[in-house]
């Protein structure tokens, strides 16, 4: 039997930093949707399909079969049996990604396939509706949240130290306004899945984070 572990949460809560941590820690895979997204942009523009051609997007993301595993430590990308990792992080790619990803079809495909990985492995996923729409019976459900102020922060260190001048209250507001977004989008919004434990992270380390949740998965196991 597999386990699944579902965390959501709004943007800047720490979520992918989290679940990568448990994936090693716990031996899961820490399934990567972002990248699973952009392989399948790159099955649709090896098939030279028009970005703004939804009716074609709808129906070439049928024949995409994507899964991810490991191979020596390192998450491999498999479309169609082919390790695309190399290929997924290009500028091409990640434009072609923003056209497909909000195409319904494409949407209902890779939760297939999501599902599919659930089935056969012990995954943790993150993003916004894991536990409520992807995984409904995960067998451990986090909802990992932190004050606003604190996500801006972790965000306005993060560029300062690459160099980037920013302004921390304009990084509050899209915050702000990009929680708004997902929590009120028509498809999958994001909310707090009823059986999901709340873990607020404001005040708390990344390792604290990572030692609550785990200890989640061994009392549930």
């Amino acid at each position: 039997m597999s386990y699944n572990v579902a965390i959501d949460g709004p943007a800047g809560a720490g979520k992918s930093t989290i679940a990568k941590k448990i994936a090693k820690k716990m031996n899961y895979i820490y399934v990567d949707t972002g990248a699973m997204y952009r392989a399948m942009a790159l099955f649709l523009l090896r098939n030279h399909v028009d970005p703004s051609d939804s009716t074609a997007i709808s129906e070439k993301c049928r024949e995409a079969d994507i899964t991810l595993c490991y191979e020596q430590g390192e998450q491999v990308v498999l479309l169609n049996g082919e390790n695309v990792n190399g290929l997924i992080r290009t500028e091409e790619v990640g434009n072609m990604a923003s056209y497909a990803s909000p195409n319904p079809n494409v949407r209902k495909k890779m939760v297939e396939l999501q599902r599919q990985l659930a089935k056969t492995s012990d995954v943790i996923m993150d993003g916004r509706d894991i536990g409520t729409c992807v995984l409904p019976d995960a067998d451990v459900k986090v909802y990992l949240t932190a004050s606003s102020a604190v996500r801006a922060k972790r965000r306005y260190d993060e560029l300062t130290a690459k160099g980037e001048t920013c302004d921390l209250s304009v990084i509050e507001a899209d915050i702000i306004e990009r929680d708004h977004r997902d929590m009120t989008r028509e498809l999958s919004p994001l909310k707090q899945a009823e059986d999901a434990v709340l873990v607020d992270s404001s005040d708390m380390t990344i390792d604290e984070v990572v030692d609550t949740i785990i200890a989640l998965c061994k009392d549930r196991r």
